[in-house]
């Protein structure tokens, strides 16, 4: 490692330590490091905007560096971390550590470390006679639906530079993804009516209802599977269904009055976001319902949507996985089946790709880390980048 790479990989530590020590679960305001890092861009006379959420104790940041236009690259990382609580740390995770070439820390490879990359490498962006921006934008609640994004993109070509590439550095050890599955989340809930079990006729169960409905998306999940995955991209080769929380009743012998279970639908990019749904809305319908009611006028089956992220869908040959191509030195694309905020950039007409430093497969885990040498790949990358905007 050169002197001056060395330099910037001491910067992207120091950097990373600030942004682990702050406690950015998504439950949690990410104010405090919001400010720190305006904090920081004010040292480098750097003008920055600040997009807070509707109730305020949240904010996204964006900045522009070189030309104040339209165009340009939009680096895309989130603030926001999941939570350590039930895992087993074998250091304090809000404390970065370093062993064996691996950074340890939560958050470090999901994702502050990208962050802190972006943020050291803002001198160099500067330094740089840029002819084409290279905007960042830092979000949050992207872990809990890839909420905090969507009022920045929503301005762009209104008030903000309207970026024509995206970056989005989720961890895919610097490899280019160019696709990924949606992701949309929902509670069912099943009304009934109560009765002694002795009776079941003077009564509605919401948890046989209940059981039929679950039973029945799984059914579904049978036809995705045999619809397959027709690009041959995707692991596992199909849209999936899952149930993982059921809950409702009162007593063994108490016919249940409510039932309720959360699932959710990964859907290939070719899939419709809203057939699960659709699907079920249907089955209720036509099937539940009507047995449901016949001893409950007031019975009724309701689903609510509570997070919708939109799959990235590929585009061969796109500016985005041009750049990102000649950037990490590629020709191979490949896929994920995490949901980012890449399908929210596509969607709003942004050429999107998903690059990053770390693996996923450290994201989430105790004693989360990234190693070394990815960090050095992505400092390598936005060297790449700022040569090829100037």
């Amino acid at each position: 490692m050169t002197k001056n790479r060395a330099d910037d990989f001491a910067a992207v530590l120091d950097l990373l330590e600030r942004l682990v020590a702050f406690d950015t679960v998504s439950s949690k305001t990410n104010l405090p490091l919001i400010e720190f890092v305006e904090s920081y861009l004010a040292g480098l006379e750097i003008e920055s905007i600040r997009v807070p959420n509707a109730k305020g104790d949240k904010a996204a940041l964006f900045l522009t560096i070189g030309p104040r236009i339209d165009g340009g690259v939009v680096l895309s990382g989130h603030t926001d971390v999941v939570p350590v609580e039930g895992q087993e740390w074998t250091g304090e995770p809000f404390l970065l550590r370093q062993q064996g070439g691996r950074i340890y820390g939560r958050g470090t490879c999901d994702m502050k470390g990208f962050d802190a990359i972006c943020l050291a490498m803002l001198p160099l962006f500067q330094r740089t006679a840029l002819k084409t921006p290279i905007h960042l934008l830092l979000s949050y609640d992207e872990e809990i639906g890839c909420l905090g994004s969507l009022d920045t993109i929503a301005r762009f070509g209104r008030d903000l530079p309207r970026p024509a590439i995206a970056i989005v550095g989720e961890p895919t050890e610097m490899a280019v993804v160019d696709a990924h599955k949606s992701i949309a989340t929902y509670k069912t809930i099943v009304h009934g009516k109560e009765a002694h079990s002795s009776k079941p006729h003077l009564g509605a169960s919401a948890v046989e209802a209940a059981c039929e409905l679950v039973t029945e998306l799984y059914r579904f999940a049978a036809t995705l599977r045999e619809m397959g995955d027709p690009s041959g991209l995707f692991d596992p080769p199909f849209s999936t269904i899952h149930v993982g929380k059921i809950e409702g009743g009162t007593a063994r012998n108490i016919m249940a009055k409510r039932c309720a279970f959360d699932w959710e639908f990964r859907g290939l990019p070719n899939v419709d976001q809203g057939s699960a749904r659709a699907h079920l809305d249907d089955y209720a319908a036509r099937v539940v319902l009507p047995k449901l009611s016949r001893h409950a006028k007031d019975a009724r089956i309701e689903t609510h949507a509570d997070h919708e992220v939109p799959g990235l869908a590929p585009e061969p040959g796109s500016p985005a996985e041009t750049l990102v191509k000649s950037l990490t030195r590629s020709n191979a694309t490949g896929t994920v089946s995490f949901a980012t905020e890449a399908g929210q950039f596509q969607r709003a007409g942004i050429s999107t790709i998903v690059c990053g430093p770390g693996s996923i497969d450290q994201a989430h885990q105790p004693d989360e880390y990234i190693e070394g040498r990815e960090i050095e790949a992505g400092i390598t990358f936005m060297h790449r980048l700022a040569a090829a905007l100037s």
